[in-house]
């Protein structure tokens, strides 16, 4: 390394030391490594790389198009990449593919294998991948591929603490060179930050600012290894969403149905809250940030965005103590959006637990093939822009399923399970993936094949036929009282609207709503409750199925009883205690009556 460049790293340890201490020990070590470094893979030159870092959410993105040519006279087939330690650890995805020019369509099919290398007289601290070419480069030759490097918890928010009121600033490290076994000809940087507001940055030679973007080059001729740290303190409010741990479970019926069923543990990621939460404060930011989104609390979110396959079904999204947050459900052609409300404001390190269940067909998602079937469907969380420190993916299979193999796009940890319920005789066969540090470019599709051939002609066959065709039925009964607890919340949440504004004819109207959508499930329940009562293969499981009939009749009643106190209540202009204490009355006289009977 130059005096120069020992100058200018020094520079940049001055303005970052104020940021973390820890990082500066880090990029001492990176220096001493680019001393120890030398150029030994000489046959390879990146003749031009342009790199582009987006922190414009809490997922850092770094896309990089790079142009190889062999110089020497031996034959190359592959290209290493090289990122430090303290950077890979982060790195939740790396992708390779051919460059396809500015307004083409890149094909998913086409992207070249990664693969983790340890090459011989590298300099430690650092960890290589190799990407192999798609044909040899022979002297003279060369090729121009993309690489996209996503990170997790690659932003530190400085202060660590924040109060309600604060906005949220972090720091983000990198190097303005890259970072190359090979010399570099030409190469340029740019940052792409949220937007203008930035608290600092480090200013190297060929550094420019235009708007949210922070550029730096280009640099020509860069040795190899060659490293120049760069710090960025900017503002991002974004939501630092993050699943410390998500279970999946996709449930899979001979019936035409998929139901997938996901358990989050989230967690604020960002700055730490400090003090004591306020509502009247939370109130007040709310409607400043209406106006002025970047300021007053805005590092909390409110809300998370869930993009379901275009047909989804009999969607659902609850806690463990009930159903009590706010949800809207919108779809079109292409998606079915749903954005959901937690049960309160969510700051920094703040966590909560909550279940989204939805169905799918699935004739959408299996396929069939010299009698095997083939499940196509996505891995990871609809979520949008979440990070999934653990997730696990439960594949439930129907009974008699064999020959079971799964093939995915990216490593897992893979065995199986048995889940047997009282819908079972000896249980369905459940594949498990397990992956950490997952990001939304794991949302792709992976396969589970199965083999489900049986004679049709045996007793066995004619037995399971039938079933199965009880399991279909009470899953659709199942699926009726979904919805009948899904209307009773709208129910109970328009009596929270009445509270709040006092609309009474509104709740009338969510009251007429309620009674004619519930009086049609009933009717698309009764023929079902008549089939299992006529089948022999559901004497043992219909006492369960009537007594949730019977409870949810019972929860039924009750909201509207409720309803109906409450609202009568406010059309005489009772106090707010005068209308509890009805509500609890009538429920009283309810069980009552229920006990006498």
């Amino acid at each position: 390394m130059t005096q120069p460049q020992l100058a200018q790293f020094e520079t940049s340890i001055d303005e970052s030391q104020s940021l973390t201490t820890e990082t500066s020990r880090c990029y001492l070590l990176l220096f001493t490594i680019a001393i120890l470094a030398s150029p030994a893979l000489s046959d390879l030159v990146f003749s031009k790389v342009d790199r582009r870092i987006y922190l414009t959410s809490h997922i850092v993105r770094v896309s990089s198009t790079i142009k190889v040519e062999n110089v020497g006279p031996e034959m190359v087939s592959d290209v290493l990449l090289a990122f430090p330690d303290q950077q890979a650890k982060n790195m939740a995805y790396l992708m390779a593919t051919p460059h396809e020019g500015k307004g083409k369509v890149k094909n998913p099919a086409v992207a070249l294998p990664v693969e983790a290398a340890n090459p011989k007289g590298m300099p430690p601290a650092l960890t290589f991948y190799s990407v192999p070419l798609p044909k040899g480069l022979a002297e003279g030759d060369s090729f121009t591929f993309d690489v996209l490097a996503v990170f997790s918890h690659a932003l530190r928010p400085i202060p660590e603490k924040i109060t309600q009121a604060d906005i949220q600033l972090v720091v983000y490290h990198d190097n303005a060179h890259y970072l190359s076994p090979y010399v570099v000809k030409a190469q340029s940087l740019t940052v792409k930050l949220p937007d203008s507001r930035i608290e600092s940055y480090t200013k190297l030679d060929n550094t420019k600012i235009h708007g949210s973007e922070i550029k730096y080059g280009p640099y020509e001729n860069l040795p190899a290894f060659s490293y120049s740290p760069i710090a960025v303190h900017f503002e991002s409010n974004q939501p630092f969403a993050v699943a410390q741990e998500l279970v999946r479970e996709i449930e899979i019926s001979h019936w035409g149905n998929v139901q997938v069923t996901e358990h989050y543990k989230l967690i604020h990621g960002g700055a730490q809250s400090k003090g004591e939460f306020s509502r009247l404060n939370h109130a007040f930011s709310f409607l400043w940030i209406m106006a002025r989104p970047n300021v007053r609390g805005a590092s909390a979110f409110r809300y998370l965005v869930v993009n379901l396959p275009p047909r989804a079904h009999s969607v659902y999204y609850r806690y463990e103590i009930g159903n009590i947050s706010t949800s809207h459900l919108r779809g079109d052609s292409k998606k079915t959006e749903l954005l959901i409300e937690p049960r309160y404001p969510m700051f920094g390190a703040w966590r909560t637990a909550f279940t989204i269940g939805y169905g799918l067909p699935l004739q959408d998602f299996l396929y069939e093939s010299e009698g095997k079937r083939f499940l196509n469907i996505t891995y990871s969380s609809p979520m949008v822009e979440l990070v999934i420190d653990t997730l696990i993916v439960k594949v439930v299979l129907p009974e008699g399923s064999s020959d079971i193999s799964v093939a995915a796009p990216f490593p897992v940890e893979q065995w199986r399970e048995t889940k047997i319920s009282h819908l079972d005789i000896d249980g369905r066969p459940v594949v498990v993936l397990k992956k950490i540090n997952v990001v939304p470019e794991h949302n792709q599709y992976f396969q589970s094949i199965i083999d489900i051939s049986i004679s049709k002609s045996s007793a066995s066959y004619l037995a399971k036929q039938h079933w199965e065709e009880v399991q279909a039925v009470i899953q659709l009964v199942q699926n009726i009282i979904s919805r009948c607890l899904a209307t009773h919340d709208k129910l109970e949440a328009s009596l929270r609207d009445l509270y709040r504004t006092g609309d009474i004819q509104a709740c009338k109207a969510a009251r007429k709503a309620t009674d004619g959508l519930l009086k049609e499930l009933s009717k698309e329940l009764k023929p079902l409750l008549t089939i299992l009562q006529s089948s022999p293969s559901a004497a043992q499981v219909l006492p369960k199925v009537e007594e949730l009939v019977a409870k949810e009749r019972e929860l039924q009643e009750n909201v509207m009883v409720k309803h109906s106190k409450v609202v009568d209540g406010y059309e005489k202009k009772s106090g707010a205690c005068d209308i509890e204490n009805r509500v609890a009355f009538a429920a009283t006289e309810t069980y009552s009556t229920e006990g006498r009977s």
